[in-house]
């Protein structure tokens, strides 16, 4: 659970800690007083965007801080290479400029981090969840997640998968008959340009090399020659005079036995010189060559150059790219055979995506089934007596009738009042019952959720009276599991908390700063008072207060009994 919030610097809050307890967390005050900016506070907290605007005018920087308890984020924790003491503690700090540093356990990371490491703690739910409801899109989402058919959705998705690639190949291969003459005719021109090359792996390299060692033939003979010479050449050669020297040495070895290595030394200098010698002869004898030779160098160099310039490969991609011009020119030629064959791989599979879309529709109205009770057992107890909800299921029109979700349009519909015909929850629900349908499914989802905070930004839109008081009854029975926190103007609701925060601003030379304290019970008999009165709080009004903390301490009583 989240059990404290620190505040710096963000919008009108210069300063303030929270320390939020198990159960139902309530925050009341004025309009414009800073609920929702503590809410924002958490959402920035949790790598929810941010902007320089949440930032305290006059601030270098904003800072917020979490600490949870008791979560179980361990997995995550390890794939991150973050440890973790008894608290996990979430930071972020937000410069001026916008920009925003995030930290988990003092160990940076990224905001997008930050936010994935949020999901598993906190489920907000905003002001704009009620229109998400009403977007039919997202029905389907929420059918799968209380079904918990993620799986089912996915085995799904794998042969609809394998059905795209098939289009995909098919679509590739499917060209007009001008756009394939003109390029059959663009590959065969290629493929006889390079095959007419005979071109070889490295060969630029080696004539190349061949070429500067022509160029540069004239000086290479006159040094070869003159090595040649002083080597072997003449009766002072140094091979001759290598073996002279072995000679002597060797005589000399066989009196004095301490010189029999240096006569070794000499002797396998004068098969080194000799060696030498024969590889310089070979050397030399392969110069000799012929003015057509180094023009037919130039040319093919003047070949594989031109070549490299037109397709902008080096001579080894060159042949690569002629084999990849055979197989794609095969591919034109024979695309029909294979178009043929595609087409039927393609039919085959669209039976095994309308077999798996199928058999997921049937999983899909099982779990509709349920959770149509759930939501009307749920709405009920919301006052909403006389609702009627159920899931519509429509089979996908067009193409192949299936897409990348199923076979099935999905739609929540419902009427809430007798009498009156079930219909689109868009075009019927009011602001009161949205906000109602939406606390019955997030409690629904909640008990298959690990998530163990759960936030509601003004969930009262559009209640009153009883059934303002039937939705703070259902806030306190999921905080039973759950923590949660509430930001509420009703008094019915605020009376349920386990523990409740007044945030109230006041201007201090010429700066406006919010407060947020936790009230006792008699700054809780007074607040409910001010949200039943206003400002006119009276001995009645604070009576009624009384009244109505009373009737909720016996609720919940009855209830946690239950």
């Amino acid at each position: 659970m989240l059990s404290e919030l620190h505040i710096e610097n963000i919008a009108v809050i210069e300063r303030s800690d929270i320390r939020f307890e198990a159960g139902l967390n309530m925050l009341t005050g004025e309009t414009g007083a800073g609920k929702s900016i503590v809410i924002d506070a958490i959402g920035a907290v949790l790598g929810g965007r941010v902007s320089r605007e949440l930032v305290r005018r006059g601030a270098e920087k904003a800072l917020v801080s979490a600490v949870f308890e008791g979560v179980d984020v361990e997995a995550w924790l390890r794939e991150n290479e973050i440890e973790m003491d008894d608290e996990l503690i979430l930071q972020r700090r937000i410069s001026a400029d916008g920009k925003s540093s995030c930290r988990v356990c003092g160990t940076p990371v990224t905001a997008a981090q930050l936010r994935e490491l949020g999901t598993l703690l906190v489920d907000v739910h905003g002001q704009n969840d009620g229109r998400q409801l009403m977007d039919e899109r997202r029905h389907r989402e929420y059918l799968d997640r209380f079904g918990g058919l993620e799986n089912a959705v996915e085995n799904y998705r794998k042969e609809y998968r394998k059905y795209q690639e098939i289009c995909r190949e098919i679509d590739k291969l499917s060209l007009d008959e001008i756009e394939k003459e003109r390029l059959s005719e663009s590959l065969q021109y290629q493929i006889k340009e390079l095959e007419r090359a005979e071109l070889k792996a490295g060969e630029k390299d080696e004539l190349c090399a061949r070429r500067d060692l022509l160029r540069n033939s004239e000086k290479l003979t006159e040094a070869l020659d003159e090595a040649i010479g002083l080597l072997y050449g003449g009766e002072d050669n140094a091979v001759a005079m290598a073996q002279n020297a072995a000679y002597y040495t060797n005589r000399a070895a066989n009196i004095a036995k301490e010189l029999e290595s240096a006569a070794k030394s000499i002797d396998e200098a004068v098969f080194s010189l000799s060696d030498a010698v024969e590889t310089l002869r070979d050397f030399r004898e392969r110069l000799d060559f012929s003015p057509e030779e180094y023009d037919q160098l130039e040319s093919r160099i003047s070949l594989l150059n031109k070549l490299e310039r037109k397709y902008s490969r080096s001579d080894a991609d060159l042949i690569a790219y002629l084999e990849e011009c055979r197989e794609k020119l095969d591919t034109i030629q024979y695309a029909e055979e294979r178009i043929e064959k595609l087409e039927r791989e393609k039919k085959a599979q669209a039976d095994r995506c309308r077999q798996a879309a199928a058999a997921l529709s049937k999983k899909r109205r099982e779990m509709a089934k349920k959770l149509e009770e759930r939501i009307i057992t749920e709405l009920r107890e919301l006052n909403m007596p006389s609702v009627r909800f159920a899931v519509d299921f429509a089979p996908l029109s067009g193409g192949p009738g299936f897409d990348a979700n199923g076979a099935d349009t999905i739609a929540f519909v419902m009427s809430a009042n007798a009498g009156e015909e079930l219909g689109r929850i868009s075009k019927i629900a009011s602001g009161g019952e949205l906000s109602r349908i939406m606390l019955a499914m997030k409690n629904v989802f909640a008990e298959k959720d690990p998530v163990g905070t759960m936030i509601f930004d003004e969930i009262d839109t559009g209640v009153s009276g009883i059934a303002a008081q039937r939705v703070g009854e259902k806030l306190y029975a999921v905080s039973r599991g759950k923590q949660v926190l509430c930001v509420t103007h009703l008094p019915q609701i605020a009376a349920m908390a386990d523990s409740h925060y007044r945030i109230a601003k006041e201007e201090r030379g010429g700066r406006t700063y919010t407060e947020v304290n936790k009230l006792d019970r008699t700054g809780r008999a007074q607040e409910l008072a001010r949200l039943h009165g206003g400002e006119n709080i009276t001995a009645l009004t604070l009576a009624s207060a009384e009244e109505q903390l009373s009737a909720s301490e016996r609720f919940k009583r009855t209830l946690d009994k239950a």
